[in-house]
């Protein structure tokens, strides 16, 4: 700054020196005229000539300073109170905090790039959801197994004709009682045994007891594991929104130590806190979606299970009413033959299964 201020007084200095030197410089005589003037009257030759401007006074010669010219009737010298001061130099700002965001958004950067308590929420809850994947295709499976398996144990006990005949329909090649259905004849069967000598009444009343509490135990037992369902899909989205909490409330803290409010200083932080939001509802959903559906399977499940409890206990009463009268099942298929009337009844005979 000083050294352009010193150059155009140099320069302004250089152009008042050559105006100078011109004004400075004698007239050229003029040649001497031959021809004589004719006279003037007197009137003329007695009128005052014309005053001459008086001739400047030449400035003292001050000698050149710093590489300064001196000064000049343009710019004549500035006494010592006018001396111009120094130019301040302005102030410069110290460079502002520049922040920037980072260069990868991708969900696996802001992971990395987030708190060690949002990576812990989102750690949480991304095992949460492997747990209810996990536990869909292992119950589904299992569900999907016991269904076919009570179902079709229901259809061969419904074509029986006695409690034994559907147990024998129901068991395995190996000759064993296996499943639900299985363990339902099983203590039907044992309880008859058990109750040989007993009243009717009191051996349907127990293996009715017997068969509820095998019922239940099923649905139980199919029912394991989805409680943890239940769980996932109600603290999910709670966990999620408390790694937002977080992420956003280090904004604010990076906001107040950058002292800036640029935007990207604070859309990390709120990225990472809305990424933990979207985990939880990723690990949310799909556990009440699979809670409903496996409760709505189970319960068809122990629907089919109370429909062979019904259709034992009708075998048993079969068979108990069969043993208190003395006569033996009638099979599948009875064939009936024309009995001969007897003496005073009418000709058309009454048609009675074979014994």
């Amino acid at each position: 700054m000083m050294r352009a201020f010193r150059l155009v007084l140099v320069a302004v200095g250089f152009s008042a020196l050559a105006a100078s030197a011109v004004q400075a410089q004698p007239a050229p005589s003029q040649p001497a005229q031959t021809q004589v003037a004719p006279a003037q009257p007197t009137e003329v030759q007695n009128q005052p000539a014309p005053a001459q401007p008086p001739a400047m006074t030449p400035l003292p010669t001050v000698p050149s300073q710093l590489g300064v010219s001196p000064p000049t009737s343009a710019h004549p010298p500035l006494q010592a109170s006018e001396t111009p001061a120094a130019p301040v130099a302005a102030p410069v700002a110290p460079p502002a905090m520049t922040a920037t965001l980072p260069h990868d958004l991708s969900p696996w950067g802001m992971f990395m790039a987030a708190d060690i308590v949002v990576k812990g929420v989102m750690l949480g809850l991304a095992f949460a959801s492997l747990t209810t994947w996990t536990i869909w295709l292992a119950k589904a499976m299992e569900l999907a197994a016991a269904k076919a398996a009570a179902g079709r144990a229901l259809r061969r006990i419904e074509a029986a004709d006695s409690l034994n005949a559907a147990a024998g329909a129901a068991a395995s090649k190996s000759g064993k009682l296996r499943g639900a259905v299985g363990e339902l004849l099983t203590a039907a069967l044992a309880e008859t045994r058990r109750s040989a000598d007993l009243g009717e009444e009191g051996i349907k009343e127990r293996v009715a007891i017997a068969l509820s509490r095998i019922e239940a135990r099923a649905g139980r037992a199919m029912a394991r594991g989805t409680g943890l369902l239940a769980t996932i899909g109600s603290t999910a989205p709670f966990v999620g929104l408390f790694g937002t909490v977080w992420g956003i409330m280090n904004s604010f803290i990076g906001i107040s130590q950058a002292k800036t409010t640029n935007l990207a200083v604070v859309a990390p932080g709120i990225a990472e806190a809305l990424l933990a939001t979207a985990i939880g509802l990723v690990a949310a959903i799909p556990a009440v979606i699979i809670y409903n559906v496996f409760a709505r399977a189970i319960t068809g499940y122990r629907a089919t299970l109370s429909d062979a409890s019904g259709e034992i206990l009708r075998h048993l009463s079969r068979d108990l009413e069969r043993r208190q009268r003395g006569v033996a099942p009638a099979p599948a298929r009875a064939a009936f033959h024309a009995v001969q009337p007897a003496a005073g009844m009418p000709a058309a005979a009454a048609l009675v299964p074979a014994e």
